[in-house]
C-alpha cells in the first residue's frame, strides 16, 4: 500500500521545460511589477527630498526593499534558466542515447541473420555459378563445323590459285605477241630505172596500243 497516495507519473522532460518557461514569464512580470514600484518610490524621494525629509526617506527605504526583491528574483530567474538548459540537453543526449540503441538493435537483428560462415557460403556459391556462365559462354561460341580446318591446306591450295593465274597471265600476253602483223621488208638497194612514183594508199589510223605494238614489233624485226 502506498502511504503517501498516487504514485506520481514519470518526469517528462519537454513538459518539465514548458513548466519553466512559464515560471520564468511569471517571474518577468513580476520584475516587471517591482522595476515600476522601485522608480515610483524613487521619484516620490526626490520630490520630497527638501521638503517633508520623513516622506522622501520612507520612500528611499521602501526602495531598496524592492530592489532586494529584484536581486533575489533575478538570481531565481538565473538558476531557473540554468536548469532549462540543462535538461534540454539532458534530454538532447537521451535521444541521442535512443537514436543510438535503436541503431545498435537494428544492427544486431541484421547480424543475428548472417556470420561470416553463411557470407563465404553465399560467395561461394557466387563464384561457382560465374564459372559455370563462363563455361557455358565459352561453349556457345565454339564453331559449328565438323572439324578445324587445316591451314596449311588451305595455304596450298591458294598458292596452286596464284600459279594459275600467273599462268593464265603469261599465255594471254604470248598470244597478243604473236597476233602482231609483220612489216615489209625494206629494200637496200636503189633500183636501176626510177619506176613511177604509185598512189599512196592511206594508212589506218592506229590507236596507242596498236601503235606502240607496231612499235615493239619494228624494234625486234632490227
Amino acid at each position: 500500500m502506498n502511504l503517501f497516495g498516487k504514485a506520481k507519473a514519470k518526469p517528462n522532460a519537454k513538459d518539465a521545460i514548458v513548466k519553466l518557461r512559464e515560471t520564468l514569464e511569471m517571474l518577468d512580470k513580476r520584475e516587471s511589477y517591482l522595476q515600476t514600484r522601485i522608480d515610483n518610490e524613487l521619484k516620490l524621494a526626490r520630490a520630497n527630498a527638501s521638503k517633508n525629509k520623513k516622506v522622501a526617506l520612507m520612500a528611499l527605504k521602501k526602495k531598496k526593499v524592492y530592489e532586494g526583491q529584484m536581486e533575489k528574483l533575478s538570481q531565481t530567474k538565473f538558476t531557473i534558466e540554468q536548469q532549462v538548459m540543462t535538461i534540454e540537453n539532458a534530454n538532447v543526449n537521451l535521444e541521442t542515447i535512443k537514436a543510438l540503441k535503436t541503431g545498435g538493435d537494428t544492427l544486431k537483428a541484421i547480424h543475428g541473420e548472417l556470420n561470416v560462415d553463411k557470407v563465404d557460403n553465399v560467395m561461394d556459391d557466387i563464384r561457382e555459378q560465374m564459372d559455370v556462365a563462363n563455361e557455358i559462354s565459352e561453349a556457345i561460341s565454339q564453331p559449328t563445323f565438323g572439324q578445324e580446318l587445316d591451314e596449311d591446306e588451305l595455304n596450298a591450295e591458294l598458292e596452286l590459285l596464284e600459279q594459275q593465274e600467273l599462268d593464265n597471265t603469261l599465255l594471254d600476253t604470248s598470244r597478243i605477241t604473236s597476233a602482231l602483223p609483220s612489216l615489209p621488208n625494206v629494200p637496200t638497194t636503189n633500183p636501176a630505172v626510177a619506176n613511177p612514183p604509185r598512189p599512196v594508199r592511206a594508212q589506218p589510223v592506229l590507236d596507242d596500243d596498236e601503235a606502240e605494238l607496231a612499235e615493239l614489233k619494228a624494234s625486234m624485226a632490227l
